[in-house]
């Protein structure tokens, strides 16, 4: 997720892309109707409505049938043996020649209908019916530059400068201005940035639900109290910077004494498990008002307890502290009751100087997000100053519940379950220190195409066998566009990745095997980024067979097509400018995730794998890494002075 590859250009999309190795998560489009002060959404109604696509965008295009095979085949090639990859392509051909006609010409139709065929699909398929916690499993969390706060009144102080700064870009999305992303000379689609506030996921058994808001507060957990804290005062003036703080101190005062009794923690449940639990609550009309209160808030601010980050011996253990606050709190003995995971954004702000946020992934993609980070801390380190202050401030209100002895049960079982979720949880986050995009940019190259190879690289060198490797590219060109993905593990990658270990191969031979493989990713991207990648249109085929009642083919159950979607590496690029990182967990059990920000002398990484599964190793793939960028780094010094 580039943040920095969609600023407006004159290039076109071919060229800017190689260039900078674009790859963004695009949000899904809606068209928001009004009904009083709360927004409600349709996905129907936002894909087959063409009031929606109000900047008149091309809509998401089905890729011919045949081209998608024939990339389907060189995809999966690398994870097949002869015998496998035979079957294979003999599975695809019949596909291409029988059913796979008629669920083309399905989808095309339901794409005539549609303003995306994909958008409701990918919704309720990705996220809104997913059963996992989205805590670990679904959510990233977003790690701030630190802070050292020496008393409560710097956090407070931190604290409501974030929630001013919250309010002044909510303005100007609300304003309309935000400025127009491009992609090369593509406009690209910009409803996402009207969910970050106000959105909330709600339990519903078998599938959630999205309900989209605009209120003037936020909900504040302290101690794993939550409270209703209005930013308007009863005279319609936004508080000033000193009345925040004041009214988020009257939290603290409010909540001295931490509750195990916090509903907070359920938000981390199973689903299904959530729904239960929520549906036992709203039966209560106490209970009913006080999630409805929650649940139509700007954010969540969460007030945590001090986690002694300054004792740590480095900066690595620093960040990995950090990363698993904002993944997942820390667990429930620490700051992971102090949450609602299901709001789209919620705000940490640590005692000890620990600050950032988690997100929650249904609504929206990264990129608004980072960009918003970028915004906070710009408005933050400026010491800009709140211009207007309201004369009747509104007194917090502790949100009340009634809470069964059911409940309660279901409250004590979440905190195992988070627990045995936090600790399985490995991270190594880091900075890549010896350089960066400056350098991979001096060798002419795609500095994320180049990332990814080291990937690869890494994960072959440690593990001696292709590893399948997602990385989202945006499909937000188009209508409604949310994500495609790139393979990147490919047959030139593994060419790659042992030439390299070939202590035969010279200089050349490696520089040359790094390109082949650059450049396949490169190409592959931008075919990603046209909506022409493999995934969505195969998954496309598989629903509109299951919408039809028809069997679903002999092709989703081969080893080629479920070896290759069997994503080890799970990958993003988030560039924020600040000296931050988003951090997430493995796609797959024995699987690793690689989240970056390529900065021009360093790149931080945020990593993470599974500890209770004995394949992977979070330590030994941070070597590797390490290792594959130094062993890339001077194979073209090398080649570079042997030219000389």
């Amino acid at each position: 997720m580039s943040i920095s590859a969609v600023q407006k250009s004159n290039s076109t999309i071919d060229s800017n892309m190689l260039r900078t190795g674009l790859k963004l998560c695009g949000p899904k489009g809606f068209f928001l109707k009004p009904y009083a002060s709360s927004f409600e959404l349709s996905c129907h109604y936002a894909s087959t409505n063409p009031a929606a696509n109000v900047q008149n965008l091309p809509r998401l295009p089905v890729p011919k049938l045949s081209e998608t095979l024939d990339k389907y085949l060189k995809t999966v090639r690398p994870h097949l043996n002869d015998e496998e990859f035979s079957q294979t392509t003999k599975l695809a051909k019949a596909f291409e020649s029988g059913i796979g006609q008629k669920l083309q010409s399905l989808l095309e139709s339901r794409a005539e209908k549609h303003l995306n065929w994909l958008e409701e699909w990918w919704l309720n398929t990705a996220y809104l019916e997913y059963r996992d916690p989205v805590v670990v499993y679904s959510s990233p969390g977003l790690v701030f530059p630190f802070r050292k706060f020496t008393n409560q009144n710097e956090q407070l102080q931190y604290a409501a400068k974030t929630l001013l700064a919250v309010l002044e870009y909510k303005s100007l999305i609300d304003r309309n201005q935000i400025p127009t992303e491009m992609m090369g000379k593509n406009p690209l689609d910009m409803s996402q940035y009207r969910k970050i506030f106000g959105t909330c996921r709600i339990p519903g058994e078998k599938r959630d639900k999205l309900s989209y808001n605009d209120s003037k507060y936020v909900t504040v957990i302290h101690n794993n109290h939550i409270f209703h804290v209005d930013l308007w005062g009863e005279d319609g003036a936004i508080l000033d910077e000193e009345q925040i703080k004041n009214q988020l101190k009257k939290v603290m005062e409010l909540s001295k004494s931490r509750t195990d009794k916090g509903i907070g923690i359920l938000t981390s449940e199973n689903r299904d498990t959530w729904a239960k639990a929520y549906n036992l609550l709203i039966k209560d009309d106490v209970n009913r008002e006080s999630l409805a209160d929650i649940e139509r808030s700007l954010a969540v601010l969460c007030l945590d307890a001090p986690v002694d980050v300054w004792k740590c011996p480095d900066k690595n253990a620093r960040q990995n502290l950090a990363a698993a606050q904002t993944i997942h709190g820390g667990g429930p003995d620490s700051n992971g009751c102090n949450r609602w995971f299901d709001k789209t954004v919620q705000f940490i702000v640590g005692a000890d100087g620990i600050t950032g946020l988690t997100y929650e992934h249904s609504p929206a993609e990264g990129q608004p997000i980072a960009v918003l980070t970028d915004y906070i801390i710009q408005y933050i380190e400026q010491g800009k100053k709140s211009t207007t202050q309201s004369a009747k401030p509104k007194d917090p209100i502790l949100l009340k519940f009634n809470i069964n002895n059911e409940v309660t049960q279901m409250v004590t079982t979440a905190k195992t379950n988070l627990n045995r979720l936090a600790d399985n949880l490995e991270l190594n986050c880091f900075t890549y220190e010896k350089y960066g995009k400056n350098f991979i940019k001096t060798q002419k190259m795609s500095p994320d195409s180049y990332l990814q190879m080291a990937m690869q690289y890494a994960f072959y060198r440690l593990h001696q066998t292709p590893g399948a490797h997602y990385e989202s590219a945006a499909t937000r060109m188009y209508v409604g566009g949310r994500t495609e993905t790139i393979r990147s593990c490919s047959i030139e990658s593994i060419e790659f990745a042992k030439t390299m270990l070939n202590a035969q191969s010279s200089a050349k031979e490696k520089v040359q095997a790094m390109k082949n493989a650059i450049n396949a990713h490169k190409n592959y991207t931008v075919q990603a980024l046209q909506g022409l990648g493999v995934d969505r249109h195969l998954l496309g085929l598989k629903l509109i067979a299951l919408e039809n009642g028809i069997e679903v083919p002999k092709i989703y159950s081969d080893a080629g097509y479920i070896k290759s979607a069997h994503m080890r590496i799970s990958t993003s690029q988030v560039a924020c400018k600040c000296d931050g990182f988003m951090c997430y967990g493995p796609l797959v059990p024995n699987g690793y995730a690689t989240c970056y920000n390529p900065r021009d002398n360093d790149v931080n990484f945020a990593t993470s794998s599974f500890a209770s599964n004995t394949e992977t190793d979070c330590g030994k793939y941070r070597t590797a890494l390490e290792q594959s960028l130094q062993d890339m780094h001077d194979v073209l010094l090398k080649s570079t002075q042997s030219k000389l």
